[in-house]
C-alpha cells in the first residue's frame, strides 16, 4: 500500500494556468514569427525584384548615352556639318521662293490709293513671320497718308514702322515723296 504523503515545506501548487498562458503566448510568439519571417521574405524578393528592374534600366539609360555620343560624334563631323548648312541654306532659298507674290499683289491692289506706286519690295522671312521691305514712291503727301492708313487698317499686313522719308532733289521727277518701310505680312 501506498501513501500519498507531502513532505515538502510547502504545498504541492498548480501550475496548470500558468503553462496554459505560457503556451497560448509562445505559440503566438511563433505565429508572429512565421508571419513577420513571410513579410521579410516578401520584402526581400521584392526588393531584388526592384533591384533586377533598376539594373535594367541603367543599363539601357548607359546604352542610350553611349547611342547618344555615338551620334553627335556622327554629326558634329566636318563634312554632316556642310551638309546640314548646306540644306539650311537650301531650305531658307526655297522657303523664299515659294513666297506668294501674287497674293502680295492683289493685297496691294485693294489698298494702293492713286498716286502711290512701290519702286522697290523685297521679303524676308524673320522669326516665323515675313517682313516686307519696301521703297514706296507718292505723287503727294495727301497720297502718302492715304496709302500708311490703308497698310496699317489692312488686315494682311501689321507692325508698319516707317524708316526714312525723303523728297528727291530733282525737278523732273513724278515722285515727290519717297518712303523707306517695312512691314510683317501675312496671308490670309
Amino acid at each position: 500500500m501506498r501513501i500519498r504523503l507531502n513532505l515538502a515545506t510547502s504545498p504541492l501548487e498548480n501550475d496548470h494556468r500558468f503553462v496554459v498562458g505560457a503556451a497560448v503566448i509562445a505559440a503566438i510568439g511563433v505565429i508572429a514569427l512565421f508571419g513577420l519571417s513571410w513579410k521579410a521574405y516578401n520584402v526581400r524578393a521584392a526588393n531584388q525584384a526592384r533591384r533586377a528592374e533598376i539594373s535594367s534600366i541603367q543599363g539601357e539609360v548607359s546604352s542610350l548615352n553611349e547611342r547618344r555620343q555615338n551620334l553627335e560624334s556622327f554629326f558634329n563631323n566636318t563634312n554632316i556639318l556642310e551638309v546640314r548648312d548646306r540644306s539650311a541654306y537650301l531650305n531658307a532659298l526655297i522657303q523664299e521662293r515659294s513666297f506668294p507674290w501674287t497674293r502680295v499683289f492683289m493685297d496691294f491692289e485693294s489698298i494702293l490709293p492713286e498716286g502711290v506706286r512701290i519702286v522697290n519690295i523685297g521679303p524676308h522671312l524673320v522669326g516665323g513671320h515675313i517682313e516686307l521691305h519696301m521703297n514706296v514712291g507718292a505723287v503727294s503727301d495727301d497720297a502718302k497718308l492715304k496709302f500708311l492708313r490703308a497698310l496699317e487698317k489692312s488686315k494682311s499686313f501689321s507692325h508698319v514702322a516707317l524708316l526714312s522719308e525723303s523728297r528727291p532733289q530733282r525737278a523732273n521727277d513724278q515722285d515727290h515723296v519717297y518712303l523707306d518701310l517695312t512691314t510683317w505680312y501675312a496671308a490670309n
